[in-house]
C-alpha cells in the first residue's frame, strides 16, 4: 500500500492524465463508465427484487454486494466516470496543474457519455431484453426511483455530498493499492456501504430514473429535478471532502505556498 502522500501524487498524475486523452477516448470510455455503473445497479435490481419489503435492511446489504462491480471494471479495465474526475482532476486543481475550466470542460464530456451509456443499459437491457420489463424488477425499479426523485433538493444535494465522499474515497484507495486484489477491496467497501446507506449517485440514477421511466414509473421533468441537486453535491463530496482535504493534510513543504490558495478556494 501507498502512503497518503504517494497517493495524492497519483491522484495528482491521473487527473492531468484524464485532460490528456483524445476526445474521442473520452467519449468511449464515458461511455462505458455509464454503462457499467449501470450494470451494476441492473443487478442490484435483480438480487434484490424479490426480498421482501420488511427485510429492507437484508436487501439493501445483498443488493450493495453486488453494485461495486461497475466501478471496479471502470477502475481495472477502463473508464471514466464523472464522479471519479470529480475527485481525481480535483486533484490536479489544487495541485495547479488544471484551471477551472479544464475541470468543468472534462465533467461536461464524461457526464454526458455517461448519460448516454446509462440511458443504453437502461433502455436495451432493462427494457428492451426485459430485465426491469417483468415483476418483481419493473416494481423495484420505480419504486428505487421514486425513492430518489421525492427527495427535496436539499436532502438530494447532502445525499450526493455523501455519495461522493466515498465514491472519492474508493478511487484514492484503489490509487493507494499496489495490486489487484487491492484495488478491488479498496474499491468494494466504500462503494458498498454508499449504496447500502442510500446516498444518492447522479450518474447511477442516469440508470434508475430513466429505466422507470421506460416502464411508465416516472418522469423526465422528475429526473432533471434530481439530478441537478445530487450532481452539485457530487461535485462537492469529490472536489472537496477527498481532493481538498487530503491536498491540504498530504501535500508536501515544497508546495506549501499553495496551502493558503486552497484554504482560499474553501472558504469562498
Amino acid at each position: 500500500m501507498f502512503t497518503p502522500e504517494d497517493i495524492l501524487e497519483k491522484s495528482i498524475n491521473a487527473g492531468v492524465g484524464k485532460l490528456k486523452k483524445s476526445l474521442i477516448a473520452k467519449m468511449i470510455l464515458g461511455f462505458i463508465g455509464g454503462a457499467m455503473i449501470s450494470i451494476g445497479f441492473l443487478a442490484y435490481v435483480r438480487v434484490s427484487a424479490s426480498i421482501p419489503k420488511d427485510l429492507a435492511s437484508v436487501k439493501a446489504f445483498v443488493g450493495a454486494t453486488v453494485f461495486p462491480i461497475g466501478l471496479i471494471i471502470i477502475l481495472l479495465a477502463g473508464g471514466e466516470l464523472a464522479t471519479g474526475n470529480m475527485m481525481a482532476v480535483g486533484s490536479a486543481i489544487f495541485a495547479k496543474k488544471l484551471s477551472i475550466n479544464d475541470y468543468l470542460k472534462n465533467l461536461a464530456i464524461i457526464t454526458l457519455f455517461n448519460f448516454l451509456g446509462a440511458i443504453f443499459v437502461a433502455y436495451f437491457f432493462g427494457h428492451v431484453v426485459g430485465l426491469t420489463h417483468v415483476a418483481p424488477f419493473q416494481q423495484s425499479v420505480i419504486t428505487i426511483a421514486a425513492s430518489k426523485t421525492s427527495a427535496s433538493f436539499l436532502s438530494a444535494f447532502i445525499s450526493g455530498i455523501g455519495c461522493n465522499w466515498l465514491v472519492g474515497l474508493a478511487v484514492w484507495l484503489s490509487y493507494g493499492a499496489k495490486d489487484a486484489a487491492g484495488k478491488i477491496m479498496g474499491i468494494w467497501f466504500p462503494i458498498m456501504i454508499f449504496v447500502a446507506i442510500g446516498f444518492q449517485h447522479s450518474i447511477a440514477n442516469c440508470f434508475i430514473i430513466p429505466a422507470a421511466i421506460f416502464e411508465g414509473g416516472s418522469t423526465w421533468n422528475l429526473f432533471l429535478q434530481s439530478f441537478v441537486p445530487v450532481y452539485l453535491g457530487n461535485i462537492l463530496g469529490g472536489l472537496i471532502f477527498v481532493a481538498g482535504f487530503y491536498y491540504l493534510s498530504y501535500q508536501n513543504r515544497h508546495h506549501s505556498k499553495y496551502r493558503s490558495k486552497v484554504l482560499q478556494f474553501l472558504m469562498n
